[in-house]
């Protein structure tokens, strides 16, 4: 994003869910959903929130709010005057299920106090300043590029390639009845892992990045297996050991962990297999109780962002793409 040509104006931001690992792909690979956290904010005399969706009450507090208080943190640091902001949101994520919406939150408050701070920042030091927050740089880069992306870190740097997900893919993402603390789940990993489990999951990795490349539906299955945090995590994460079992049937072609869980993302090959994946999916949950099944997309696009150039009073603003 390069530095606005209205420092003062609204901006919209629409930024999608994210799941990270995909299995063996430990804080290196993730791809883009298309659900979303949505952003409309506009200079004021003091901060605001008005939330809708998920987890509206929550996302409209100011007080140790995620977005306010990084954006506030952020202008600070590069010595910019701090402008209050009014937001409009609507949360299309669901908070602490493993969906990217930590990322989502903190690339929005990067891209605020850019636009609004008038920093001037491109996709580079907008990636290396998310991965300063967020501490791994997969789902951010998913989030801001799009697509399936493999990511890396050079010191503070962050080196990502992402492609186009293959279109005819499907994703489920399977939702249980509690969140859990990405802190709780990290808690439970060893310190150091076998050679043979380390191999595996590079073998692991190597193909996926070449199933999502080519649209090798076949490698998935292989691809998609993980020694390194969900054999550990599965104890705290349920619905993992209920629905691996799906795979190979059904149109499931692999499942995981979506980030650190404890929701279950599931890849599915095609449109037409996601209603026969669901009822297995809810026949493979009826003793554990209730979980909301999303049906989803893998999408290519990333963050977008556009100045208004009118008020947001207006009913139909004036935009310009950025």
């Amino acid at each position: 994003m390069s530095a606005p040509e209205t420092p003062a104006g609204a901006l919209r931001l629409r930024l999608p869910a994210t799941s990270a690992n995909l299995g063996p792909g430990f804080d290196a690979l993730a791809v883009a959903l298309d659900f979303y956290l949505e952003i409309d904010a506009e200079p004021a005399a003091e901060f605001s929130i008005s939330a809708t969706g998920r987890d509206a009450q929550r996302c409209a507090q100011l007080e140790d709010n995620l977005i306010v208080e990084a954006y506030k943190r952020l202008l600070q640091n590069n010595r910019r005057a701090i402008t209050p902001l009014a937001i409009g949101m609507n949360n299309g994520i669901p908070l602490g299920m493993g969906c990217g919406s930590s990322s989502a939150g903190r690339l929005a408050a990067i891209a605020l106090a850019n636009h609004f701070g008038g920093l001037g920042w491109g996709t580079d030091r907008i990636l290396d300043e998310a991965y300063t927050l967020e501490g791994h740089p997969d789902n951010v880069a998913a989030c801001w590029l799009g697509g399936f992306v493999a990511a890396a870190c050079d010191g503070a740097h962050v080196i990502a390639a992402h492609v186009a997900p293959p279109a005819q893919w499907r994703a489920l993402v399977v939702l249980p009845a509690e969140p859990l603390a990405t802190s709780k789940a990290r808690a439970v990993l060893p310190g150091s892992y076998p050679l043979k489990d380390v191999v595996a999951n590079l073998q692991s990795a190597a193909l996926l990045g070449l199933a999502f490349a080519y649209g090798r539906s076949d490698l998935l299955p292989i691809a998609m297996r993980d020694r390194i945090h969900q054999p550990y995590r599965a104890p705290i994460c349920p619905l993992l050991g209920l629905l691996l079992p799906l795979v190979g049937a059904h149109g499931v072609l692999g499942a995981a962990l979506s980030g650190a869980g404890p929701a279950i993302l599931m890849l599915v090959d095609a449109e037409e297999n996601l209603s026969s994946a669901s009822a297995a999916i809810a026949n493979a949950l009826e003793p554990s109780g209730q979980a909301e099944v999303l049906h989803t997309k893998l999408v290519s696009g990333g963050a977008s962002h556009f100045v208004r150039v009118e008020p947001r009073r207006q009913s139909h603003p004036a935009a310009v793409e950025k």
